[in-house]
């Protein structure tokens, strides 16, 4: 089972290319906890997320 607390810290501290591996490929987190995340994510960045994503 995933820590969350353990991946949040590992977020904060990633730069833009680790926040968006980590958000990327982390299993079995709620909505919840992704938003959490994206709460934590430089929003000028959102594009490179989203394409990330996509």
């Amino acid at each position: 089972m995933v820590n969350f607390e353990d991946v949040k810290q590992r977020f904060i501290q990633a730069d833009v290319d680790g926040k968006i591996e980590i958000y990327t490929t982390t299993q079995g987190l709620s909505v919840e906890q992704f938003k959490e995340l994206l709460k934590h994510f430089p929003l000028q960045h959102l594009d490179k997320l989203e394409r990330a994503m996509g």
